[in-house]
């Protein structure tokens, strides 16, 4: 095969897995000899070890990210009357989580340069009725602590993190997970640390939270046959957690190697910031854990839409994270928000691109992407491309 024209996937999961196969195999095999499928002994192992890693006391596995939100907020206590803020800019995971916990949401805008959170915006929006502060830790990197906490403690308000894409992501001496009263994260398998089907969890640091987040994930039962809680069945599967224990003393390491990655790509692309192509900003350092790569296509002789399609010619995936804010999105129209409410969030989404990025990535093939992006810059002259600029937002 042509080296220069073999796929260079999005994601590759078989370069985590292959080294790791046997032992991955063992462990199933383990669960099926014991068979203890449900709340067996490789999750307690798992929910142990994962919340450690993540400086928290207690972990939760549940059966995905969603569930971890939506148990984690009514587990802390919150529910209708209490308002909850969050980001414009987040998958919808994050808002549907809040609206099933019965709560009422409150969107605000995100910073252009990170795409996070931006907590001037969320300061504005606390009333009487803000309980939560909801950060979304986006694209692998943290919304910074410091800040969070001051703000939290200055309106008496719980902060609960939505650490989904930044699994041992660290920022001002905090590392993701450790910073509210829970976070909730996801295994989704595309994940920092995925399994192989769905699962989540949710860590803290209170006993209280702990105790009730076992009972709302087992039918509202502390145990067997005996009900205190409105509870649902989400569980992460013993088979799920016996993956993710072999997987887990991997994840610092493939952390260290998509921040390296990420490292290449911001040296290669820096000669195209003049023509439009410019990375998210990294304020993390090397406590970024690159969930994703994003750059943000931004007075650029090309669309957006035309660079994904001539990569994609060129047998290179791409993808957009996210092309619709939560915001806009037609099953939350009865939120009452509207077009230009957050111009930040609605801005990003029509700019940003996320390249290739996971562990085993080589340099050759970032150098290709890179090349590729230039080729494609240099072959169609701004004169040329001017009427292909202006972005066009889906109602």
């Amino acid at each position: 095969m042509n080296i220069a024209a073999a796929t260079i996937p999005f994601v590759d999961l078989t370069l985590q897995h292959q080294p790791i196969q046997t032992q991955i195999e063992q462990a199933i095999q383990a669960v099926v000899r014991q068979g203890d499928y449900v709340l067996g002994q490789a999750l307690t192992e798992f929910e142990l070890a994962f919340a450690t890693a993540c400086g928290a006391e207690h972990g939760i596995g549940v059966a995905c990210g969603t569930d971890a939100i939506a148990l984690g907020l009514q587990a802390c206590g919150v529910g209708p009357g209490d308002e909850v803020i969050l980001p414009a800019n987040t998958f919808v995971a994050t808002l549907i989580g809040v609206l099933r916990a019965g709560a009422t949401p409150v969107l605000v805008d995100c910073e252009l340069e990170t795409g996070l959170m931006d907590l001037a915006a969320a300061a504005k929006a606390i009333t009487p009725k803000t309980k939560v502060l909801l950060p979304v830790h986006l694209y692998g990197q943290m919304v910074s602590p410091r800040q969070l906490l001051d703000l939290a403690d200055a309106h008496n308000l719980l902060i609960f993190e939505d650490a989904a894409q930044a699994h041992l992501a660290e920022r001002d001496g905090y590392r993701a997970g450790s910073v509210g009263i829970a976070a909730a994260f996801s295994f989704y398998p595309s994940k920092n640390l995925g399994a192989v089907g769905d699962g989540g969890m949710v860590v803290t640091q209170d006993t209280s939270v702990a105790q009730t987040m076992r009972s709302l994930r087992n039918y509202g039962a502390p145990r067997k046959y005996f009900h205190t809680e409105y509870g649902t069945n989400s569980r992460l599967d013993t088979l799920q957690a016996a993956v993710l224990n072999v997987k887990l003393p991997h994840l610092a390491e493939w952390n260290r190697d998509r921040n390296q990655i990420a490292q290449y790509y911001d040296a290669l692309l820096q000669p195209l910031h003049s023509m439009g192509l410019v990375p998210v900003t990294n304020q993390s350092s090397s406590g970024h854990v690159y969930h994703l790569y994003v750059l943000r296509v931004q007075d650029c002789p090309l669309t957006r839409q035309l660079i994904q399609e001539e990569l994609s010619a060129q047998n290179i995936q791409t993808g957009i994270h996210y092309p619709i804010p939560c915001h806009l999105q037609p099953a939350f129209q009865n939120l009452g928000y509207k077009m230009g409410d957050f111009p930040q969030a609605e801005q990003l989404c029509q700019e940003i691109l996320s390249l290739p990025m996971y562990p085993g990535l080589t340099p050759a093939q970032v150098e290709r992407v890179v090349a590729t992006l230039k080729g494609l810059l240099q072959a169609y002259p701004p004169a040329a491309n001017t009427q292909l600029c202006t972005p066009v937002m889906a109602n």
